[in-house]
């Protein structure tokens, strides 16, 4: 009896070594696809999947009303993915096709599929500079804007006509000129046309609060007709110098009622702000902006004038002087005159030099 029950218990021995063995075999197996699904995973989420070609970083631009299959579509135009389907799984998984923000996001070499996701499923997008300046026409303003923006050129140039947004502001198609200030403007990539002319609007007011509406009122201005004067005084000088000389010159003529004769108005009407050399023939266009036929101001800016030249016509220089003309050296200076006489003379002068280099248009 006592040895069948050694024997029994040999045998449970050897069973139970053996179900431990499976065991510790099944545990082993099972933490080794652990493991690799977990490396799977890794890799999937936090490998480095951006791949930049010469550059460390890129903006992706998602459009307004993109869809998921939009959003894939670019990244792989742009070829900045190491790995679409890695990309696409993980996005699918974090459910990035119901989160589509538009935007422009700032996208670095090497980032991972993660961290783009999450990025574009937080909406927080890389704000930049908007810069205009030197801009001429409305149709010009509305090109560089929209060449920086996410709205188009024709609906900018929409907006700055709708009669609804003119009648509120108190601007119309003449003097809406007068409601960009040329700066530096931090703008989300994805601002329509609207909340441009609401953000211009905002900063338009605020650059006038600052002290400068005042003084617009001391000069007997308003706003919109400084920055009309002024927008001719940025096309008259070519020397920051002689600025608010010029604007005292034109502040002088208004006084007395003369004619402004700025040949600047008149390159206005021809359309042509290349032109050296005004003809008897140009002065004789019928146009409000004709200022030697018309006394006072042109009915708005002919350019949108930089904040120089504002400043210039609110802080004019006290003289009496009348006339002035562009020096014969061509060196943008000019010969301030007093008298009709002295103004005569140094116009002859500036003739001459034109003919003498063959300028003759």
């Amino acid at each position: 009896m006592h040895k069948y029950s050694n024997f029994i218990k040999i045998v449970i021995i050897n069973i139970k070594s053996k179900y431990l063995k499976l065991i510790l075999s099944l545990i082993i197996l099972l933490a080794v696809i652990l493991l690799i699904y977990s490396i799977y995973i890794f890799n999937i989420a936090f490998k480095p999947n951006i791949k930049l070609t010469g550059k460390k970083e890129y903006y992706l631009k998602i459009p307004s009303n993109s869809d998921y299959s939009d959003v894939i579509r670019i990244l792989k135009n742009d070829t900045v993915l190491k790995n679409s389907k890695t990309f696409d799984k993980l996005a699918r998984k974090k459910n990035y096709p119901n989160h589509i923000n538009p935007g422009r996001y700032l996208i670095k070499n090497n980032m991972s599929n993660n961290r783009v996701i999450n990025l574009l499923r937080s909406g927080k997008q890389q704000p930049f500079n908007l810069i205009f300046n030197n801009i001429r026409t409305k149709e010009r303003l509305a090109q560089v804007i929209s060449n920086q923006i996410e709205a188009d050129s024709a609906s900018i140039m929409e907006a700055m006509h709708d009669s609804a947004f003119l009648s509120l502001t108190g601007f119309n198609e003449e003097t809406v000129l007068a409601l960009f200030i040329p700066n530096t403007y931090q703008f989300y990539w994805n601002t329509t046309a609207e909340r441009f002319l609401n953000r211009m609007l905002n900063e338009y007011h605020r650059f006038w609060k600052n002290g400068r509406a005042e003084l617009a009122d001391e000069i007997g201005l308003s706003p919109v007709e400084v920055s009309t004067l002024a927008a001719i005084i940025d096309e008259e000088a070519l020397i920051n110098d002689e600025l608010k000389r010029i604007a005292g010159v034109y502040m002088n003529r208004l006084e007395k009622r003369m004619y402004l004769n700025a040949d600047p108005t008149i390159k206005f009407i021809l359309r042509d702000f290349s032109v050296r050399r005004i003809l008897y023939k140009d002065l004789e266009i019928n146009s409000p902006y004709n200022t030697y036929k018309k006394i006072g101001l042109p009915p708005g800016p002919i350019v949108i004038p930089s904040i120089a030249a504002i400043d210039a016509v609110l802080n004019y220089e006290k003289h009496d002087y009348l006339y002035f003309c562009a020096k014969e050296d061509f060196s943008g200076y000019h010969n301030f005159a007093k008298t009709l006489e002295e103004h005569n003379r140094n116009r002859r002068i500036y003739l001459q030099a034109l003919n003498k280099s063959r300028i003759y248009r």
